[in-house]
């Protein structure tokens, strides 16, 4: 049986003349109504494409078989590992404000965080989260953290006053108070050549400040003297909204940056000023996988960084590398004149810690885990 809709007479084709439009549309559907579709036509078709398939070399189809079944395999595994993606400006500060960022500071409310809480379980939960990143990838190149979860407590106890790391130590990791330039050669270069965007940004920012009040944005620290302010723009691996919209070009150079840790909770950029007349007092970092960076924007005199007894000064433009998790001081005893000094401070990776186990690291110390 077969379906043959009308055909249209010639007095419609005799038709007057219409516009463009309208003739294109009156053509499309003449050519719809000409057409004809038979089901035995289907059939033949169907049983046709059957056949030829039959014909077909067995070696062939079997490699496309196997081509089939790796690329539904591959799709799957994607979509079930669910990797972190690095989103766009817009999507992290919508993140950052949706898990209590208040005044420009991220406060943590989980009491789970292995960031800010101290507890007997953190070794355990450290373990759990290496064995679930072991389960989705590998356990390749793991060795170093899965020696240093296992024998955390032993680290930290143990390890000499110089040094010692309140959070996590991963071992086997060279140990020195300061690093030279080349160690994030890439890294530093391009924070020294951006360093007057980052000087300007500062600028307009400090303009708010006022002898009654704290900006919005700024945190006030604790020191036994003086003043030490912070404008975070990534705090413990979150990214603080309101402030990067305030230094948009300061931002987007993070992400240019190869080896900042942005996606855990030791990674942090922030402006850090220091008022005449203040000291900070000797403290530790909380691990030594990082390298924390300097990049020096105002610099008076008589100002000093002290990383494991060994006194260094900053120098405005100028990258300064140290090892916080050593035993570390940083005074400004300069004249009031000369006004405050001011760094752009940026957690980078310890270079010695392989790729993958910074993968891994993201991972078992990602906010909020």
């Amino acid at each position: 049986m077969v379906w043959v809709p009308l055909r249209s007479t010639r007095t419609d084709r005799r038709a007057p003349l219409r516009a463009p439009a309208t003739r294109c549309t009156t053509m499309s559907l003449e050519w719809l109504m000409d057409w004809s579709w038979s089901l035995d036509g289907l059939r033949d078709f169907i049983a046709t494409g059957i056949q030829s398939f039959r014909d077909c070399d067995a070696t062939a189809l079997a490699a496309v078989a196997c081509l089939l079944v790796l690329f539904v395999w591959y799709c799957y595994h994607v979509g079930r590992e669910q990797p972190r993606a690095y989103a766009t400006v817009n999507a992290l500060m919508q993140s950052a404000e949706a898990n209590g960022v208040q005044n420009g500071y991220v406060y943590c409310h989980s009491p789970e965080c292995v960031r800010c809480t101290h507890h007997d379980g953190l070794n355990q939960k450290l373990y759990h989260n290496l064995q679930e990143y072991a389960k989705r990838y590998s356990w390749s190149g793991m060795g170093r953290i899965h020696k240093g979860i296992r024998e955390q407590g032993r680290y930290l106890n143990s390890r000499p006053s110089i040094q010692k790391p309140e959070v996590f130590f991963l071992p086997d990791l060279p140990t020195m108070p300061y690093f030279s330039r080349d160690a994030q050669k890439h890294d530093v270069e391009l924070l020294e050549r951006n360093f007057q965007t980052i000087l300007c940004e500062f600028e307009t920012l400090y303009k708010a400040f006022s002898n009654c009040s704290l900006p919005q944005g700024w945190k006030m620290n604790s020191t036994p003297s003086g003043e030490w302010f912070t404008f975070y723009l990534v705090n413990q691996g979150m990214c603080v909204p309101r402030n990067c919209r305030r230094c948009p070009r300061t931002y987007r150079l993070l992400g240019s940056l190869r080896t900042c840790i942005g996606n855990n909770v030791f990674g942090n950029a922030c402006i850090s000023v220091l008022s005449p007349g203040t000291v900070i007092t000797e403290h530790y970092g909380p691990t030594n996988i990082r390298i924390r960076c300097h990049l020096g924007l105002k610099t008076p005199s008589n100002c000093e960084l002290v990383v494991g007894g060994e006194p260094q000064c900053w120098a405005e433009g100028r990258c300064l590398l140290f090892d916080d998790s050593f035993l570390h001081t940083a005074f400004h005893e300069g004249p009031p004149e000369e006004g405050p000094r001011v760094v752009f401070m940026v957690d980078l990776w310890h270079p010695n810690v392989a790729a993958a186990e910074r993968q891994a690291l993201d991972f078992i110390f990602a906010p909020g885990r």
